[in-house]
């Protein structure tokens, strides 16, 4: 479909192209470079006015100059609300703001470094976020009190995972479109045993456990239980999603081959194929099929079956494990 509009070099209604460009903004004092988007006619090669163009760049430019400067934003700071169930000012109030402060942070006030700190840690933190309510409880009210609370209760189980945890979960969200906790777990258990094998120590401080439909993180089953089957998708846990940042190149290679190899598989494949495997089998020996079990699968254990995987299997590369997978189901 032609994009046109009127050229007022070429005096005539023309095609344009969209461009990528590089703009230079001073904003406090300090000079950044953005990327912009610059409509462009087709004839004359000259900038053209495209309707929406201009609000676009600007929207483009304040999330890119938060990023920069490492500042929340504003779909943040509404997950942050909907997270713990709470209203613009006793929110502000919670956190120690003014009463308005984060209205006008709503409407698109950037807030300074100190405050977006407070914010972010208080979206990722449940703990700092409980301390904050019970500090400045006199300024809120009870009802807006004893909500943020309760929200807080429900998200306890998220703060009790380990660091390394988080950061892979948060990782496998922001790459995978779909994930059910079946097969959230599968993931977990195939990065811990890969990277033990390839970096020679844990990846998650978590022992899994072999449950009757594979290996599982309890704590992690604990915070996602309530989506059953389906693919996992609620505003708790945008503490998680944007997390991964501070995952190590380590991290993010092993979880990226994961993805790339058993992450092509559905839940139910990747169970199939657990089932097939020592470590599970092993720590299941005196149980019946369908017989439910707290049974620990030892690291130990995890990592001595990677390690004689990889005498026959390249599992630092896609490829390779695609091959033991392919093996694994086809024996």
């Amino acid at each position: 479909m032609e994009r046109r509009c009127f050229c007022t070099e070429c005096r005539e209604e023309t095609n344009y192209i969209m461009q990528r460009v590089k703009r230079e903004k001073i904003i406090r004092d300090k000079k950044y470079t953005f990327d912009v988007l610059k409509a462009v006619c087709s004839k004359c090669g000259e900038a053209v006015n495209i309707p929406g163009l201009m609000d676009k760049n600007a929207r483009d430019i304040d999330i890119q100059y938060r990023q920069k400067e490492g500042i929340i934003g504003v779909d943040d700071i509404k997950s942050l609300m909907e997270l713990y169930n709470i209203g613009k000012a006793p929110l502000s109030l919670a956190l120690g703001f003014g009463e308005i402060t984060i209205t006008r942070y709503l409407a698109g006030q950037i807030p300074s470094k100190e405050y977006s700190d407070i914010i972010r840690t208080a979206l990722e933190n449940p703990d700092y976020m409980e301390k904050r309510l019970c500090e400045n409880y006199d300024k809120l009210g009870d009802t807006a009190f004893k909500k943020a609370i309760n929200s807080i209760k429900e998200l306890k189980p998220i703060s009790s995972l380990s660091q390394n945890m988080i950061l892979a979960i948060s990782y496998i969200f922001k790459k995978v479109e779909e994930v059910t906790p079946l097969a959230l777990q599968k993931l977990l258990y195939y990065i811990q045993g890969i990277y033990m094998v390839l970096f020679d120590k844990e990846f998650f401080e978590e022992d899994c456990q072999a449950w009757v439909h594979g290996p599982v993180y309890k704590d992690v089953y604990e915070v996602f239980k309530s989506f059953k089957y389906n693919p996992i998708e609620d505003p708790r846990f945008s503490m998680i999603q944007n997390r991964f940042d501070e995952l190590s190149e380590d991290g993010k290679k092993v979880i990226d081959l994961i993805i790339e190899s058993f992450g092509m598989y559905s839940a139910k494949t990747l169970e199939q194929i657990t089932h097939k495997e020592f470590p599970w089998k092993d720590a299941r020996e005196d149980y019946l099929p369908d017989e439910p079990s707290s049974m620990p699968i030892s690291k130990s254990v995890i990592k001595n079956y990677f390690t004689d995987v990889a005498k026959n299997y390249k599992i630092d590369s896609v490829d390779g494990i695609k091959q033991y997978i392919d093996y694994m189901l086809h024996n």
